[in-house]
């Protein structure tokens, strides 16, 4: 007998997780995520799960050592339950910039969150836009990788610019930029950065006259996205979007852009957005149907390929 998922979530996001049950037809899972008095997570799963499919939803966004280890501790709890598989559904993969070693004597702190994820007890993993691919290949286990391109593509189609021109902030993001502007049937334009100073980006391709939407991952302190911008509208560009899967948006990054020359930031609620950080020029698409049907076929045993 195949029983019904059941969905779990931490403090990261409860408001995804309800919306993703809620496109499930299920309500999410009775369990307690509370701090003992020295900060230490206290997780409690107060129904069976024994024998169940468990999706456990959690971005590991800020603060996100708390986060992850209350994901951690949530999947141990569920295995020691005798839950029949446990999914960790981390819409916003944290520690995903720390891949390689980039310095001598630095972790590979995204192989070791791999691990810590792992040894948990952790039978697949499903995010939405890592970082960097090859993570995948730091677990010995199936991970899921979603895309919300489609997403972001269908609300950029929908404000019907005239001259779209779809822009690489840098060489690294090419190919997602490329994929963004198939799917928009626009123009592609590159910023190439040799430095870390705005005055060394060059712009390849023409924005004169044009509508231009930068595409990236993610937005954390806004500087690139904001210099791009400037970059755009030197070379004559006739208005800025920007948009990222992940809206990290640190310390003064919200006010950073809305005091830039980018328009609109158009992003998804992998991380939550605080009151305070709900402003005008930022619009937020949910992934929330998207990450559903991912589940639904997890469960079912299906493809998941038909999603991308």
């Amino acid at each position: 007998m195949l029983h019904p998922p059941k969905i779990f979530c931490g403090s990261s996001n409860p408001r995804l997780a309800h919306s993703v049950a809620e496109h499930l037809g299920v309500q999410v899972g009775d369990a307690d995520v509370k701090r003992f008095p020295d900060g230490e997570v206290d997780v409690r799963i107060n129904e069976s799960v024994r024998a169940h499919d468990i999706f456990i939803v959690q971005s590991t966004s800020y603060p996100g050592n708390d986060h992850l280890m209350e994901m951690i501790l949530l999947i141990d709890a569920c295995r020691r339950a005798s839950a029949g598989r446990v999914n960790a559904v981390i819409p916003y993969f944290g520690y995903a910039r720390q891949d390689r070693v980039m310095h001598p004597r630095v972790p590979i702190s995204a192989k070791v969150v791999a691990n810590m994820l792992t040894a948990a007890g952790a039978d697949r993993i499903l995010t939405i836009d890592i970082h960097a691919g090859q993570i995948q290949g730091f677990f010995d286990l199936p991970v899921d990788v979603l895309t919300a391109n489609r997403l972001l593509i269908e609300h950029v189609r929908q404000m019907k610019l005239s001259r779209l021109v779809v822009v690489s902030p840098d060489a690294g993001g090419v190919d997602r930029a490329s994929r963004f502007a198939l799917g928009t049937g626009a123009a592609m334009a590159l910023i190439d950065r040799r430095g870390d100073k705005a005055k060394s980006m060059q712009l390849i391709g023409d924005v004169r006259g044009c509508d231009c939407v930068i595409v990236d991952d993610m937005a954390d302190t806004g500087g690139s996205l904001i210099e791009a911008a400037d970059v755009l509208v030197t070379n004559g560009a006739n208005s800025v979007r920007a948009t990222v899967t992940h809206p990290v948006l640190s310390g003064s990054a919200v006010e950073r852009i809305n005091r830039s020359k980018i328009a609109e930031l158009i992003c998804t609620d992998t991380i939550p957005l605080p009151v305070e950080k709900q402003i005008e020029k930022i619009t937020v698409v949910s992934v929330a149907e998207r990450l559903a049907k991912a589940i639904a076929n997890v469960h079912a045993g299906e493809s998941l390929s038909d999603l991308d």
